[in-house]
């Protein structure tokens, strides 16, 4: 099933099957199906919450089938959690491209528009443990056990989008008032002009980023032919 821009029933096919060793390839197929996912839409918080909760009920199904020892079933759970957190730092970082172009055009930071994509952009550990949070709950009552577990570390710990979502925050401002001092500052209509296609702008940064990471990646080397 597609949802969200998720194929549910893939990732609950690969969870269901995959063992302690293989949580690292969980991690990434969930982190790049999480990226995806997200690219296709405008970044509100509401589409981001779309996705997580798509992603977390996916993992939730292929754990209610998975034969493995609870303390494995957390492993992995824990693994889509990491999944999930890696695709929301690129997004955090996407966001951050796309603000930090709009402090180099004028934007004064006391403008409404701005201020909101500031403040988004500080809601998103909240809105991942939120949205994790309450999509795990209508897993399965064996499931109850480890996903709190697993919540309960993470939050414990925090999300490395988090803590970049807050450093971002601080850049950003920083970043405002230089230029607000330099005698750069657009009006609030010009304001309320660039960031009409902000989220739509932030999607576009974050394919332009995954398409660069993509080009950067090291080129296998052909083996040398026998002669």
């Amino acid at each position: 099933m597609i949802k969200s821009g998720i194929d549910q029933q893939a990732l609950a096919d690969m969870f269901s099957t995959a063992t302690a060793r293989q949580g690292e390839a969980l991690r990434a197929a969930v982190s790049d199906a999480t990226l995806k996912a997200l690219q296709g839409r405008e970044m509100t918080l509401k589409n981001i919450q779309g996705v997580l909760k798509s992603v977390t009920q996916a993992a939730s199904a292929g754990a209610a089938g998975h034969a493995a020892p609870a303390a494995d079933v957390e492993a992995l759970l824990a693994k889509t959690v990491a999944g999930m957190d890696a695709a929301l730092l690129q997004a955090v970082q996407a966001q951050h491209k796309a603000l930090d172009q709009f402090v180099a055009q004028g934007i004064d930071a006391g403008q409404k528009p701005f201020k909101e994509a500031l403040a988004n952009l500080e809601k998103m550990e909240s809105v991942f443990f939120t949205a994790v949070g309450k999509a795990a709950e209508g897993a399965a009552q064996p499931l109850q056990g480890p996903w709190d577990q697993v919540l309960e570390k993470i939050k414990l710990k925090g999300s490395d989008s988090g803590a970049s979502a807050t450093a971002s925050v601080a850049q950003i401002l920083a970043g405002a008032q230089a230029a607000s001092r330099d005698g750069r500052a657009a009006g609030k209509r010009a304001a309320d002009d660039l960031m009409k296609g902000y989220a739509t702008l932030v999607s576009g940064v974050l394919i332009g980023m995954s398409q660069a990471l993509q080009q950067a990646a090291p080129v296998a080397a052909k083996p040398a032919r026998k002669g």
